[in-house]
């Protein structure tokens, strides 16, 4: 199918001129049995225009809600893509959404048809009465076992649209041609750490507005992304962050992306692909600094020694290029030459970062010292700012404008203010979302009758360039004396150290701050087996005097960063490591602060009995 110049242009028909023009030009990269498979330009075109055949096939109209619960592969853009095609709309769920939380999710979009990975995810979805069709892309433990008319094996989809297309060549082209900016394509879903989660609709037009300005503008990187970058798809493609670096990364610049084979296997993938972009939330950081800590302490004396002294070298580096936005001197650049040769090169490569030319983190706060760490051996780190709101588009440090502790500069072509009164960061811009799904009372707390987006976010100006968050409206402590604080700088600071994995400040109403601290339980145990301490589980090594002892060091540490009333007191172990199955983390690792009051109840209370 030629793409027209006279149609709208989308995420579709970008993805269709790149295989007109670049047709043998790699688009995507899997794993299978073990092996990168290349897909070309040309390839991934037939693949969206099947799948959107087969979509027309089974009666999708403009507006119907096509679900997609998988792993990152091709198959999920292959759908995103064709369902955009045929002016529906994409939903996207995460694959470690339990069973109540896919029921609620499909049965809030009223989704009509679900790409389900495997036996696990489709038994999920098996008794969602509105589901129209399921279609698998993995036979293990289905075929032959499940006896529900409803169910299509993805080669048969494929079969599907290839006779739609046969028969009615011009089906998809027409439909495409009806396509307008303010058809939505896709429900992004919130992560629900204070309610039900919402639906964001994102529109065509949005996520134009947001190509234009992330990838051909340079939003993020500098130069532009292009065809030469490389790219590691790993985080889910339901959070907006990953649906930008992913997909529209790949469909505006031609970004090669490189499917990780899963989440647990993402080191070992990224040294492989060893990407010019990555993009990483605050988790992904903080774990890869701790492996770097765990195989540091394990190493032999003398490599230890080495290392630690040019890391001690990347400290300094590291300090100057916090000084100077991240810009080099002549004596940071003769430091960093010496230790590339010595240290970085090895280690960055150990990594999968040695081809890394722009990186960021963003979905939440970091500790400024974990993005000094990768600044200082070399990975040009920035942290950014959007949401699902605003299409990501909010805030970001570019090269050379770093401020370390922000979230940069306002994105060109957007409108950012901080009200005078309440601190809250508001933007407008044409990537504001068109509102929550079929939930306008929500949509009316966040978005004013003149455009303005209410983040939710307290922030505050620095140098009067850039954005400074200071903490969630909502997650805002008052003790009892009045007093405001932002548990999440203080959070941050402690999960800095490769120790603490989890912390959550409490003190709402309180005479003073406490904490409930979780463990990293790699780092802790690897310190415990260095130090003869011999444990069982994940409580009991929590429980062991020396892992408090440890762990109250930190607390004093981080105390004397801050002000009398903003330390913490006292602090309890988590007695297991926080799960989203269980409720207490939100899909994207972020942790709902009253589910863990709740739970947790008996030991806050204990801290402030004692």
């Amino acid at each position: 199918m030629t793409v027209t110049a006279q149609r709208l242009e989308t995420i579709v028909t970008r993805v269709g001129r790149r295989a007109e023009r670049t047709p043998d030009a790699v688009a995507l990269r899997h794993k299978d049995f073990g092996v990168w498979q290349e897909i070309t330009w040309s390839g991934y075109w037939s693949q969206v225009e099947l799948v959107a055949h087969a979509l027309l096939a089974l009666g999708v109209e403009p507006g119907d809600r096509v679900a997609v619960h998988s792993e990152n592969r091709p198959e999920w853009l292959y759908v995103d893509l064709a369902t955009v095609a045929v002016r529906g709309i994409t939903v996207g769920l995460y694959p470690t959404n339990p069973p109540a939380e896919v029921a609620y999710l499909l049965a809030d979009s009223g989704a009509r048809i679900l790409l389900a990975e495997d036996q696990e995810q489709l038994d999920k979805a098996l008794d969602i009465a509105d589901l129209e069709r399921i279609v698998y892309l993995e036979p293990r433990g289905i075929r032959g076992r499940y006896d529900d008319p409803r169910l299509i094996h993805w080669p048969d989809l494929l079969a599907i649209g290839a006779a739609h297309r046969a028969g009615h060549p011009d089906a998809l082209a027409r439909r495409m041609d009806e396509a307008a900016a303010d058809d939505v394509a896709t429900l992004i879903y919130t992560s629900g750490t204070t309610g039900p989660p919402k639906g964001v609709m994102l529109t065509v037009g949005n996520v134009e507005f947001a190509i234009r300005t992330l990838v051909e503008a340079g939003g993020f990187t500098s130069p532009p992304p292009s065809e030469r970058d490389l790219i590691l798809s790993y985080l889910p493609l339901c959070h907006v962050a990953e649906r930008a670096f992913t997909v529209w990364f790949n469909a505006g610049a031609g970004v090669q992306v490189n499917f990780a084979e899963s989440i647990e296997t993402v080191q070992a993938n990224l040294r492989e692909v060893q990407p010019t972009i990555l993009f990483g939330v605050p988790r992904i950081w903080e774990k890869v600094l701790a492996q770097v800590n765990i195989k540091l302490d394990a190493a032999s004396p003398l490599k230890r020694a080495v290392t630690r002294l040019w890391l001690r070298v990347a400290d300094r580096v590291g300090d100057t290029l916090v000084r100077t936005g991240g810009a080099h001197t002549p004596a940071t650049r003769l430091l960093y030459a010496l230790g590339w040769v010595f240290c970085y090169r090895s280690l960055r490569e150990r990594l999968g970062m040695r081809r890394v030319r722009y990186a960021a983190s963003g979905a939440a706060p970091i500790a400024p010292d974990v993005l000094k760490f990768y600044m200082g051996i070399g990975v040009a780190m920035h942290e950014v700012y959007g949401m699902s709101e605003n299409t990501a588009i909010a805030t970001a440090n570019r090269p050379g404008r770093v401020k370390l502790g922000t979230v940069g500069e306002p994105q060109d072509g957007i409108e950012l203010k901080i009200d005078e009164a309440t601190g809250e960061i508001m933007t407008r811009h044409p990537g504001t979302f068109a509102g929550y799904w079929r939930n306008p009372r929500a949509t009316a707390d966040v978005l004013d009758a003149d455009g303005w987006l209410h983040t939710g976010d307290v922030g505050e100006w620095e140098g009067g360039t850039h954005v400074r968050i200071t903490d969630r409206m909502k997650d805002i402590i008052i003790t009892g004396g009045g007093k405001n604080v932002a548990p999440s700088e203080i959070e941050n600071a402690l999960k800095a150290s490769p120790y603490v994995k989890e912390a959550v400040v409490i003190g709402d109403q309180r005479p003073y701050l406490v904490a409930l601290i979780g463990i990293e339980l790699d780092t802790v145990g690897e310190w415990a087996r260095r130090h003869g301490i011999a444990y069982t589980t994940y409580r009991d090594l929590s429980e062991r005097p020396q892992t408090r002892a440890l762990v109250q060091d930190i607390v004093l540490r981080v105390n004397e960063r801050f002000a009398r009333v903003e330390q913490v007191k006292k602090f309890a172990f988590l007695p297991k490591e926080l799960d989203h199955e269980d409720g207490e983390l939100t899909a994207t690792q972020k942790v709902k602060r009253s589910a863990i009051a709740k739970l947790f109840e008996e030991l806050v209370e204990g801290m402030y009995r004692a």
